[in-house]
C-alpha cells in the first residue's frame, strides 16, 4: 500500500527537511535557547505536520531543556524513572557497558496516566560511535491501514493501560524500589481505560492508540478473548513504510508527538556508553 507523502509547507523562520515519506523532519535555522511566539508557532506547526521533528548541534543546559518543553505545554515529573538531581523534570536514560538499558519495544510513553503525555523532547548527551538509533512509527497510518472490518470491530473499544508491566513489582530488584513504594503507586496510578482509536485533539485525525508495554487487556473482554486482537493491533507498527529512523549525534534533539506515534530504541550499542535526557509535556485525556 502506497504511503502518500506530505507536501512541503512554507515557513518564515525555519527550514524543514523531511527524512522519510511517513513522518519525521529535520529542522534547521533554530537555536532552541532563543524562542519567541512566532518561532514556537512555526515549530508547533512543523511538529503537527511531521509528528517528530529533529534538531542538531543544540547546546542546552538542563534548565534550558525544561524551558523549551514548557514553550509547548506543562512539563511532568515521571514517577518511576531516574530523574536529574536538582531538575526532576529531566529524565535520565543511561546505558553503560556494565548495565545495558534500552527501550527496545514499540511503545508510547506513560500511557498508564489518566492524561498521557502530549509529547517529549529527547536530547543526546553521550552517543555511541555507532548504533543506538531511534525509530518512530506513524500511528495515523497504522490506523488507516487496518482492514475496514477490523476498524469496525475496535470502534468504541477501550484498552486497559497499566504501569505494572514495565514498572511493577517484577522489576523491583532492578530498580531497587520498595514494596511500600510500589503499593503506594498502585493506589496513585490505577489502570486507565483509553480508546483504542484516538482522535488527536489538535489535528482531528484518528490514530491507533494501543501499545504492548502498558496495555494489559481490552475492556469487556477476557484475556483469552482479547489476546489475538491485541497482538494483531500491536503488529500494525511493524511496517517499515510507516516509520522513520534517526541517527543520533551529541547535541541532537528529537521532539515527538506521543499521541500519534510510537518509538523504539534500537538495542545495538552494547559495550558503549549512551546517555539521553528527556523532558515530557503533559497531555489531555484521550478521546
Amino acid at each position: 500500500m502506497r504511503v502518500d507523502v506530505l507536501q512541503p509547507r512554507d515557513y518564515n523562520r525555519i527550514k524543514v527537511g523531511p527524512i522519510s515519506g511517513a513522518l519525521g523532519a529535520e529542522i534547521t535555522g533554530v537555536d532552541m535557547r532563543d524562542l519567541d511566539d512566532e518561532l514556537v508557532a512555526e515549530l508547533r506547526q512543523a511538529w503537527m505536520d511531521h509528528l517528530v521533528i529533529f534538531f542538531r548541534d543544540q547546546d542546552l543546559t538542563p534548565q534550558q531543556h525544561v524551558e523549551y518543553g514548557r514553550a509547548f505545554g506543562e512539563v511532568e515529573i515521571h514517577p518511576f524513572t531516574d530523574n536529574l538531581e536538582g531538575q526532576p523534570e529531566v529524565i535520565v536514560l543511561e546505558s553503560s557497558p556494565e548495565k545495558f538499558v534500552a527501550a527496545e519495544s514499540w511503545h508510547s510513553d506513560v500511557t498508564f496516566r489518566e492524561c498521557p503525555p502530549m509529547g517529549s523532547v529527547l536530547l543526546g548527551r553521550v552517543i555511541p560511535p555507532y548504533g543506538g538509533d531511534t525509530a518512530w512509527a506513524n500511528m495515523y497510518l497504522a490506523y488507516e491501514r487496518l482492514p475496514d472490518d477490523l476498524k469496525e470491530q475496535i470502534e468504541g473499544l477501550n484498552a486497559i493501560h497499566s504501569y505494572a508491566k514495565v514498572f511493577g513489582k517484577q522489576g523491583r530488584a532492578l530498580r531497587g524500589t520498595s514494596n511500600v513504594a510500589l503499593d503506594s503507586a498502585e493506589e496513585q496510578y490505577p489502570p486507565q481505560h483509553h480508546p483504542i482509536i484516538r482522535t488527536h485533539p489538535e489535528t482531528g485525525k484518528k490514530s491507533l492508540f494501543i501499545n504492548r508495554n502498558f496495555v494489559t487487556g481490552i475492556e469487556g473482554m477476557t484475556q483469552d478473548e482479547s489476546r489475538e486482537l491485541r497482538h494483531r493491533l500491536y503488529e500494525q507498527v511493524n511496517r517499515l513504510e510507516i516509520t522513520c529512523r534517526f541517527r543520533w549525534q551529541a547535541g541532537s534533539v528529537a521532539q515527538w508527538d506521543n499521541r500519534c506515534t510510537q518509538h523504539y530504541a534500537v538495542p545495538d550499542y552494547g559495550g558503549f556508553h549512551r546517555r539521553m535526557e528527556r523532558v515530557t509535556m503533559i497531555g489531555d485525556r484521550p478521546r
